[in-house]
């Protein structure tokens, strides 16, 4: 069971690095045999939002079914920095103001996550917040077909995710999956989930 709002946070906060510090620059399952592009990588944000509720939820996005890349899939919100971004957290609020319309201030930062360096040359910094639950969000036009909620207490639950490999462009890549009703949730945000359980656990857990 996870653990009671009231200690959701310290709890978080003991897995995370500080909001204020820098993230580890190392990369973190990356699941392809193929090498990293030579650089440089394009810094980006994601926010995986918290709930804050007794038992707690994670919440997700699913991308428009027309966008040109990573239609129909299942994401946290974030994107690229912009020029006006002071930095990752800044970029990540904004990004899921814009993409769900969540407020900023409505965010509780607690910490950031590690650094994620993709085939596709992003370094994707994933910021860990807690929101209050039940918020009017609202996915916004073009970019966003659907906002949906996972319990926290599954997405931690290592038995309910699958480590699969394939074929690609000539050689393997392994991707972790989840599978939610009628929701998977794969690549590299199960990816970052798997890399959050892990850091949460060696933590000591949220029970």
């Amino acid at each position: 069971m996870t653990a009671p709002a009231s200690s959701l946070r310290a709890r978080l906060a003991a897995a995370l690095v500080p909001a204020l510090d820098q993230p580890q620059t190392q990369d973190v399952f990356l699941y392809t045999d193929r090498p990293l592009p030579d650089g440089p990588f394009t810094p980006a944000a994601v926010l995986i939002a918290i709930t804050d509720r007794p038992q707690p939820g994670m919440l997700f996005t699913q991308r428009h079914a027309n966008l040109r890349q990573h239609s129909g899939q299942v994401a946290f919100p974030g994107g690229r920095l912009d020029p006006e971004d002071a930095d990752a957290i800044a970029a990540a609020l904004r990004e899921a103001e814009e993409e769900i319309a969540l407020p900023r201030d409505a965010v509780e930062v607690i910490g950031r996550s590690d650094l994620f360096r993709t085939g596709t040359g992003f370094a994707i910094e994933p910021i860990v917040g807690i929101v209050p639950p039940d918020l009017p969000l609202s996915p916004a036009h073009g970019e966003v077909d659907a906002i949906f909620e996972v319990p926290l207490d599954y997405l931690l639950d290592a038995s309910n995710r699958a480590l699969k490999t394939v074929d690609w462009e000539g050689g393997k890549r392994s991707y972790y999956e989840f599978l939610w009703e009628e929701q998977r949730i794969w690549g590299v945000t199960a990816a970052m989930l798997v890399n959050l359980a892990r850091r949460i656990e060696a933590a000591g857990g949220l029970a």
